[in-house]
């Protein structure tokens, strides 16, 4: 199993962050929250704020974990920890992704999510 985390990022409590993956990866132009993969030695914590570095060019203040599942793709089986954070450097740039938006709640049907994050979606459309 691999251990991913991701951030939930929120514009002024009104729109969060998702970025559209790229058409040469896995899960081609599916959207998903930024992260990615724990490397070996590394906190979920660390992985995430490494991670928005290299994809988006900020830097974060991960905090409480807003959700985890687990996820079975027919090629891997992550874990995904989605982390309540907030950008405390720089302006999101997209320096991997195919795109990236500011989408209200409201929006989320709007958009194809990577499988692993509809169940975190479906929470968020009932809380929000």
């Amino acid at each position: 199993m691999v251990e991913v985390a991701a951030a939930l990022i929120w514009d002024h409590n009104k729109n969060f962050l998702i970025c559209q993956r790229p058409a040469n990866k896995a899960r081609p132009l599916l959207w998903e929250f930024v992260g990615g993969k724990a490397e070996p030695g590394e906190t979920l914590e660390e992985a995430l704020i490494r991670e928005c570095r290299e994809e988006i060019a900020v830097t974060l203040s991960v905090k409480d974990v807003f959700m985890d599942v687990i996820h079975k793709y027919p090629d891997i089986t992550v874990h995904l920890t989605l982390f309540n954070a907030s950008i405390t450097q720089g302006v999101p740039q997209m320096l991997e992704h195919n795109d990236m938006r500011w989408i209200p709640v409201s929006e989320i049907p709007n958009y194809e999510f990577c499988p692993a994050d509809v169940e975190i979606l479906e929470r968020m459309s009932s809380i929000k």
